[in-house]
């Protein structure tokens, strides 16, 4: 016998997750389904940056915005998922100064604080940065908890009703009537769905659940290495300040440094390869601007496939630095209750959830506002309240290993 539910949210990502929440928050009947344990996916094996948007915000000031205001929003409900570090954007020697010049620029002109040091104030700030870093700009950079954050927000949404279901893959999609009849969930579950709404929430994976469905989505997945080595004193984030690149960001963990990343175009995110020189590629870059990383004991190491879009990052030339976000309704295909939600990073997963909660509520006529830029996330102060979380979804993933679910 089917399971009725009027919103089925497939893919249980930090964004898949923040759907479920935003709709049963909104009073929503929902059921979320995840193939694996919740966020395996590329939430899970990300560097788990949260964004200040001065990363972006000399080529894409609207991602920059929204960067910088999900970081606020995050640091106000997200509590323990949350590391204060601040980050550094260096320029080395060999670094173009103009590009430093627009980017601090660019920063004042969108409002995200930023204090430049000269090298030996950087130094004094940090002290293994590389005798090259010639001026650095201090930003709202911190850290985020991915495992925390989804297994959050996935609690407060089986709190308010939700039905929440991992280990359950989408074994295929059944369409009638120009709409979704039923959605066929193996797993753990094994049972079929019958939605009035169905949310493609896979990430790099929504190309191919498109295509049970009869629908495009034109994903351009890469992959993306990170190291994570022994480093207990970095405490700020660096980003080294040059067009993106191999090798440009370092994320500090409690007694580790997460060294990323590569970006190569792959065929298949499940099945890609791993290739060697992305580690020499990485070690070398990251440790231009800390030189201990170059030596320092290797902990771990995790390749994620990234969400982007096709048309997007072509008409950006391949590595894009945008990762705006796509929502995608199917209905001129032939399905009018199936939406994607594509693109994005793990900073704006909140606002990514919300634009998809309102159209979901929109075609339900569910007048309830969004709230969840103000709604704390259930034990978001309490570390060990978050872990117990994360422990109910499986454990952490790769990316928060160290320092979640311990």
């Amino acid at each position: 016998m089917a399971i009725d539910t009027t919103v089925l949210v497939i893919g249980g990502g930090a964004t898949g997750a923040g759907v479920a929440r935003d709709l049963a928050l909104r009073g929503c009947d929902v059921t979320l389904v995840d193939r694996g344990g919740l966020q395996e996916g590329t939430t899970a094996r990300s560097h788990g940056l949260l964004h200040s948007g001065a990363r972006y915000a000399e080529a894409d000031e609207a991602g920059a915005e929204e960067c910088i205001a999900e970081n606020r929003t995050l640091r106000n409900i997200a509590g323990a998922a949350i590391a204060d570090t601040g980050g550094l954007f260096v320029q080395l020697a060999e670094d173009d100064p103009d590009y430093f010049d627009a980017k601090r620029d660019a920063c004042e002109r969108i409002g995200i604080p930023v204090e430049v040091l000269d090298g030996d104030e950087a130094r004094a700030a940090v002290p293994d940065l590389a005798a090259g870093v010639e001026r650095a700009m201090h930003v709202p950079d911190a850290v985020v908890s991915p495992s925390r954050l989804v297994a959050a927000n996935a609690r407060d949404a089986a709190d308010h009703g939700a039905a929440v279901h991992y280990d359950s893959p989408v074994e295929g999609i059944r369409v009638a009537d120009g709409e979704v009849a039923g959605v066929a969930v193996g797993g753990a579950l094994d049972e079929t769905i019958s939605p009035e709404v169905v949310v493609n929430a896979t990430g790099a994976w929504a190309g191919d659940l498109a295509a049970m469905a009869g629908v495009s989505v034109e994903m351009r997945p890469t992959r993306g290495l990170m190291v994570s080595v022994e480093h207990a004193r970095l405490g700020t984030v660096l980003n080294r300040c040059r067009e993106p690149g191999d090798g440009d960001i370092v994320v500090p963990h409690e007694r580790e440094a997460v060294l990323g990343t590569t970006s190569v175009a792959v065929e298949d995110p499940d099945k890609y390869e791993r290739a060697d020189w992305e580690r020499e590629r990485v070690r070398e870059e990251c440790a231009a601007m800390c030189p201990p990383l170059a030596d320092a004991a290797r902990v771990r190491e995790w390749w994620g496939v990234r969400p982007l879009y096709e048309p997007d990052e072509a008409d950006r030339g391949g590595r894009g630095i945008s990762r705006g976000f796509f929502l995608l309704d199917h209905a001129d295909e032939g399905v009018g209750n199936f939406l994607s939600v594509v693109g994005g990073k793990l900073t704006t997963y909140r606002l990514m959830a919300e634009a998809t909660a309102d159209a979901v509520c929109e075609r339900l006529g569910v007048d309830e506002p969004c709230s969840t830029a103000a709604e704390p996330l259930p034990g978001a102060d309490d570390p060990d309240t978050l872990d117990g979380f994360v422990a109910d979804i499986g454990g952490p993933g790769p990316s928060d290993s160290d320092t979640a679910g311990r």
